[in-house]
């Protein structure tokens, strides 16, 4: 099955970011992908909790969701939408980090909200809370389509293996983990994290990924690692779009699936056992 991550750069301004991520759709069914896939924050990367309550909006008023379900109907495709920051009514002003899979036909399959609150501390210099801007989901989420069943997380959670075994047990194929990770964080720990959750699961684990510098009027600017990747259900590295944004193709055999898990049926090996 024909494939494609989109691997972006967006900016503060959704309406500039949508006409990009429009492009590289249409690239990406030009080539035939069946299933394609976008980061996280497709719509707007942002630091600026001010600025993101100018330009965001609710999912029911979402111009970028309503745009690409239009386009994944035109075209005919699965479409990954890796996370868009939308508005929420929480009394608090915290936004959802909301990834959507869209059918063929332009509906929403499901959506996840990000379990897993960035809060970190990088460097010095380099401090994140996400938790302050954003509310946690508390939901895993599962979804059937033509070509096997997908599994739902959203970049900070890929540090949290427990999330992808249970998604693995309820039948997930494919591992999605769109992302907008650290250069410092990326460059130490994403082809690890991401090996050894297609390893401990059998899934194919596709990453797609936000990459460069993020420009802003609003706020100081925001760099990310891209290096989106597709990893196999044997922990080998099949496709690394590298650090330059594009549309980036690769083939899925889903046999490969059933046959990793024939190899190493960890999944059925696991046992209960009592905690120290």
């Amino acid at each position: 099955m024909k494939t494609a991550l989109l691997q972006l750069n967006v900016s503060d301004q959704p309406a500039e970011n949508l006409v990009v991520t429009r492009r590289y759709l249409a690239e990406a069914a030009a080539e035939d992908a069946a299933f394609v896939l976008t980061p996280e924050v497709t719509n707007c990367v942002s630091n600026s909790r001010r600025h993101q309550q100018s330009v965001l909006q609710h999912q029911d008023a979402d111009f970028t969701l309503a745009a690409l379900r239009e386009d994944a109907a035109k075209y005919g495709i699965w479409l990954l939408i890796g996370s868009l920051a939308l508005k929420t009514n929480d009394t608090d002003g915290r936004f959802a980090n909301r990834s959507f899979l869209i059918s063929p036909a332009g509906e929403i399959v499901a959506w996840y909200d990000k379990i897993h609150m960035f809060d970190v501390q990088v460097t010095p210099e380099e401090t994140y809370r996400e938790s302050e801007g954003y509310r946690p989901g508390a939901r895993a989420v599962t979804a059937r389509t033509a070509f096997g069943t997908v599994g739902m997380t959203v970049c900070y959670d890929v540090r949290f293996p427990a999330l992808h075994r249970v998604l693995a047990g309820a039948g997930a194929d494919i591992l999605t983990v769109p992302a907008a990770f650290s250069p410092v964080t990326g460059a130490a720990h994403w082809h690890t994290l991401l090996r050894a959750r297609a390893i401990e699961t059998g899934c194919y684990v596709l990453a797609p990924a936000q990459t460069g510098e993020h420009a802003s009027a609003a706020h100081k600017t925001r760099r990310t690692y891209g290096h989106s990747l597709v990893v196999t259900p044997w922990g080998e590295v099949q496709m690394d779009a590298g650090d330059a944004p594009g549309v980036y193709m690769t083939d899925l055999d889903m046999g490969l699936v059933s046959e990793a898990r024939g190899k190493v049926p960890s999944l059925t090996n696991a046992r209960p056992f009592d905690g120290p």
